[in-house]
């Protein structure tokens, strides 16, 4: 994969957790990712990895990687690629097909057609390349594993040459440690000025596809409505928070905005538990680590119907879905400020249900195991 830096997204947790998973059901597992050795984020990890360095150009060509296939893969009874459009899902084809050991794809979201319509130039680069490189590279997977329905559905929108060996299976991460009142209170001294406020919690990448500007814009503001505080959480690698810090200073609600910046550890333990709900209202989303992790604190999520896993909330009742624009962000949070103190338990509730039914990293991990020993 290319990297395990979680500000890079969701793909690098949900990496680790599936190899954990994984290792919890007797599987060996390593993972190749293309950083540096010294990177701060592979320091403690319990997974065997191996960084080889970083790739060349945006395409992340790495010779190193390739060379390591070459000496190693022959150890391996399967390969798990990570992610498409960069070097290293063509060397796993080029070394593997028409070998004994089988290769899997999860690509992570990345054949979602947003990015046709949103990108179009870089979709016709794409299109370049598509035939003779990753079109290939999924049509030879012993299977190529989504997430979710909903990605599967996605993925055939984007490309009218496309075959691939379609199977489904979650991502998960394992059951959060409590936080108690000391995470809770380490958050209240941070960020003091959501206390007594009904906390809306964001986390994720600050970037324009996430629907940051539109969790803004649909706060209510009247003062006869209930306070209500916005919560941004989360690595911003494209300069987005200052257009954003202006954008609510124009507003006049810099009190009702808090750019947490990253969140790890007891931080952001203290987040989920301050928090009322979730808020997600992406325009594509298919790394919902963010989400499952909400849900596993019990959080009611508000998202909108560009998240994959929207059919599993609405299904179990998790929390409220609408369309990726302002008038159904706005009504994501009038939903939840007019949901009774009596529902909105239920809903927590549900929450955490969900998360245990379908998002528990064992749960993850085995459906993930079957697709991986059927082949």
């Amino acid at each position: 994969m290319q990297t395990l830096n979680p500000e890079r997204g969701g793909v690098a947790r949900a990496v680790i957790s599936l190899s954990k998973g994984l290792q919890q059901h007797g599987v060996q597992t390593e993972i190749v990712a293309l950083d540096k050795s010294d990177s701060p984020w592979l320091r403690g990890q319990t997974v065997a990895v191996h960084a080889l360095g970083e790739g060349l150009t945006n395409y992340r060509y790495s010779r190193a990687f390739s060379a390591w296939l070459r000496e190693n893969g022959k150890k391996f009874d399967c390969v798990i690629v990570h992610g498409i459009w960069q070097h290293h899902s063509f060397a796993v084809r080029q070394r593997f097909h028409k070998t004994a050991t089988p290769y899997f794809v999860f690509p992570h979201g990345m054949l979602d057609p947003w990015f046709k319509r949103t990108f179009p130039l870089k979709h016709l680069k794409k299109w370049i390349y598509w035939p003779w490189g990753d079109y290939r590279v999924l049509r030879d997977a012993a299977a190529v594993i989504f997430t979710s329905e909903e990605e599967r559905l996605r993925a055939r929108q984007s490309f009218w040459l496309y075959r691939a060996k379609e199977k489904i299976s979650p991502l998960g991460i394992e059951q959060p440690r409590r936080a108690g009142p000391e995470a809770r209170n380490l958050f209240l001294a941070k960020f003091p000025e959501i206390e007594k406020t009904r906390m809306l919690f964001f986390l994720g990448r600050i970037h324009p596809k996430n629907g940051c500007d539109l969790a803004i814009d649909a706060l209510p503001r009247r003062a006869s409505e209930e306070q209500v505080t916005l919560v941004l959480g989360g690595p911003d690698q494209g300069g987005w928070t200052q257009q954003l810090r202006e954008r609510v200073a124009r507003m006049d609600i810099a009190p009702r905005v808090t750019f947490a910046g990253m969140l790890e550890g007891s931080l952001k333990r203290g987040a989920f538990e301050n928090a009322d709900a979730f808020i997600l209202p992406s325009h594509r989303e298919n790394s919902e680590i963010s989400v499952i992790e909400a849900l596993s604190f019990g959080l009611p999520v508000l998202i909108s119907n560009r998240v994959n896993i929207w059919r599993e909330i609405v299904a179990d009742h998790a929390g409220y879905v609408e369309p990726d624009d302002l008038a159904g962000t706005t009504r994501l949070i009038e939903r939840w400020l007019h949901t009774s103190p009596d529902e909105q338990d239920l809903m927590r509730v549900n929450a955490r249900n969900c998360f245990l039914r379908r998002f528990e990293i064992n749960r993850a991990a085995a459906s993930l195991l079957a697709i991986l020993q059927a082949q």
